[in-house]
């Protein structure tokens, strides 16, 4: 169901003038501070800068008065994003007494976005603004095109070092803004451009028609990608399902406006086992949920369920659970609420109690009317829902022989596992690790108090490939599930995890990396909010020993290695210097795990996050799947990447 578009329109484009922005003041403590207002200096917080920019475009899109973005990476990690929006005004702002271009470049929160006749939402997570990227530049420049006339200004680390000033005619309109990230601010300064697509091409599909060009002119053989989807969530549930075949041709669509909110959501079922639900408050990725995906479950289950009854499809007694009818689906909900409320660890769960409503309302409606026109897919996709349930009874009599085997879901827990002292979650810790050796080595090196070992015997199961009853009779699977205590999928319940650091480590080879996988495609896939909440880690065991008489010293690169020879061989010949490379964790004693692996003064531990939702379920997709071809074009691509890989 179409929406009239004038809805999402706020304002006239010609009553958009510098009277509109309104001031909360304080840019002074961005410098001092940036972690606050955009996550952290790294790699993460240097492409936050981008998506600030190009977040102001799209807000121009969503309000209808823009069409196309380019952002281009110039030479030394210089970025510029180009609209045809209204470009921001350039008329004295009436309190103020400077341009409106200067007091949203140079004002914390000043923006036409706080004034809701200008932009009815508007997106962005901190909602920070330019100005934040222009106090963490080296220097901005912006052009404005409006009024037939152009207009630019100078910054230096937010301070302006021009005057806004005419410097010629314009055709159309639009903003152009230029920018360096300070050196003295990042540790991180090369723009990633796989990094930047997976958010550009997300921002085009949550957009439908915008164009959004992307080109990297770092290189002599420059790369550009376009993306432009007419199609919307129902391309872009496409491209989530991939290679994974569609149970019914017709991709689920709808979007509709709602007092509360506007709603527009495209779902799919296929012939995987996985749930790919991902939803969008104001084009924010909310991967904690909140109040619109409990609206959204809420109504796949009652709908499905009421349409199967009314039709007899059912046998006596049968019903579908959440679980059940989530098995196969691909789905993507984008709301537009005026005044979102987030919440949660991140900031990316959604608060607003009214949405839930508005949402569940709405999927009852249109999904129930697609079923009832659909008659073959509702059918389909219903004896899916049935083999789930099937599955999910299975599982329930594996759980149940599992309870009185190993305690799965009660007080006794495996009996592989070294439990630490300290009954505290927040202090505890558990290591997943590779083989008995290993873990053996790991028991006699830990400190007890708070670290506890489960060694993993084998290869668990490929969870991307199984249902709930064949992840559940798997030895390693029931340990860890038990081990950690909170549950599993439907069931799970962070708050009963008995450890707030899980950390996986296994050898550094082949065979070690492929069980580092299975490992986070099963927290990925069945437990999730490990991950959300930043509970799963990576040990960094070292790669090599360099020794040389009772002076021993630890590499964990290649580099690092040749470092250490150099140290200790003082410009000789390097004679007398023995270097070990460690091929599997039981190499090591207890006492040398300890040293470079276990000891929080000392280890090095990577947390596991999740930047964007949708490339990492299709990276899963790709690289657990039954499909070969994409598991291959993704090696071809990405082989050249490698360096002194062990066979």
């Amino acid at each position: 169901m179409a929406t009239d578009n004038s809805s999402s329109k706020s304002g006239k484009g010609g009553d958009y003038t510098s009277r509109r922005i309104q001031v909360l003041k304080g840019l002074e403590a961005v410098r001092k501070r940036p972690g606050m207002y955009i996550g952290s200096t790294s790699a993460r917080g240097l492409h936050h800068l981008v998506y600030e920019v190009v977040d102001n475009s799209v807000d121009e899109a969503m309000a209808g008065h823009c069409s196309s973005v380019s952002v281009v990476i110039r030479p030394e990690n210089i970025i510029s994003v180009d609209d045809d929006g209204r470009g921001i005004p350039v008329d004295m702002h009436p309190t103020e007494k400077v341009p409106g271009v200067e007091l949203a470049m140079t004002t914390l929160h000043a923006g036409g976005k706080f004034d809701k006749s200008s932009y009815k939402v508007s997106g962005g997570l901190h909602g920070v603004g330019v100005s934040v990227v222009n106090a963490l530049s080296e220097w901005l420049e912006v052009e404005v095109r409006r009024g037939g006339k152009r207009y630019h200004q100078r910054y230096e680390r937010g301070i302006k070092t021009t005057e806004l000033k005419e410097i010629g005619p314009a055709s159309g309109t639009g903003t152009l803004v230029t920018f360096k990230p300070d050196p003295e601010v990042f540790t991180e300064l090369a723009f990633n451009f796989d990094t930047l697509s997976a958010r550009l091409r997300e921002l085009a599909f949550l957009n439908k028609g915008l164009e959004i060009v992307l080109r990297d002119e770092r290189t002599d053989d420059e790369t550009e990608d376009v993306y432009r989807y007419e199609g919307g969530l129902a391309e872009f549930v496409e491209y989530l399902r991939g290679s994974r075949t569609a149970i019914h041709p017709q991709v689920v669509y709808f979007e509709t406006s709602r007092p509360e909110a506007e709603i527009e959501l495209a779902m799919q079922y296929d012939d995987g086992f996985s749930e790919n639900i991902h939803t969008f408050v104001n084009n924010i990725g909310t991967h904690e949920g909140g109040t619109h995906l409990t609206g959204l479950r809420a109504a796949l289950t009652r709908t499905i369920n009421d349409y199967a009854r009314k039709n007899r499809i059912f046998k006596k007694d049968e019903s579908l659970s959440g679980d059940d009818v989530r098995e196969g689906l691909t789905c993507v909900l984008s709301v537009k609420v005026m005044e979102p409320q987030f919440e949660g660890q991140t900031k990316t769960k959604l608060g607003n109690s009214e949405v839930r409503g508005a949402v569940e309302t709405a999927v009852n409606e249109h999904l129930s009317a697609f079923l009832e026109e659909n008659p073959r897919s509702a059918k389909a996709l219903i004896e899916k829902s049935l083999q789930a349930a099937r599955a999910r009874e299975a599982a329930r009599k594996a759980r149940d022989l599992a309870r009185k085997k190993s305690g799965l879901e009660g007080g006794v827990l495996p009996g592989k596992l070294a439990d630490c002292s300290i009954a505290d979650p927040a202090l505890s810790e558990i290591y997943l690790v590779e083989g008995d050796s290993a873990g053996g080595s790991a028991k006699q090196g830990r400190d007890r108090s708070f670290q506890a070992i489960l060694p993993l015997k084998g290869k668990i199961l490929n969870v991307e490939k199984a249902r709930i009853d064949k992840i559940l009779s798997n030895d390693e699977i029931r340990a860890m599930v038990t081990a950690i205590g909170a549950g599993i999928r439907d069931d799970f319940d962070i708050s009963k995890a008995r450890y707030h650091k899980i950390i996986i480590m296994t050898d550094a080879d082949v065979d070690g990396a492929h069980i580092r996988t299975l490992l986070l495609t099963f927290f990925f896939r069945q437990m999730r909010q490990l991950i959300d909440q930043g509970y799963v880690y990576i040990a960094q065991p070292p790669l090599y020993r360099v020794h040389k008489g009772k002076t021993e010293r630890y590499a964990y690169t290649d580099d690092e290695r040749d470092l250490e020879i150099r140290k200790l061989s003082n410009g000789k010949d390097g004679r007398g210097i023995s270097v070990q490379r460690y091929k599997g964790l039981g190499e090591m004693n207890p006492d040398q795990l300890w040293k470079t692996t276990m000891d929080p003064d000392a280890r090095t531990i990577l947390k596991v996050t999740v930047e964007s939702a949708t490339e990492a379920d299709g990276i899963f997709r790709r690289l657990m799947g039954d499909e070969v071809e994409p598991r291959r074009e993704f090696i071809e691509k990405n082989a050249k990447y490698v360096r002194n890989l062990d066979v």
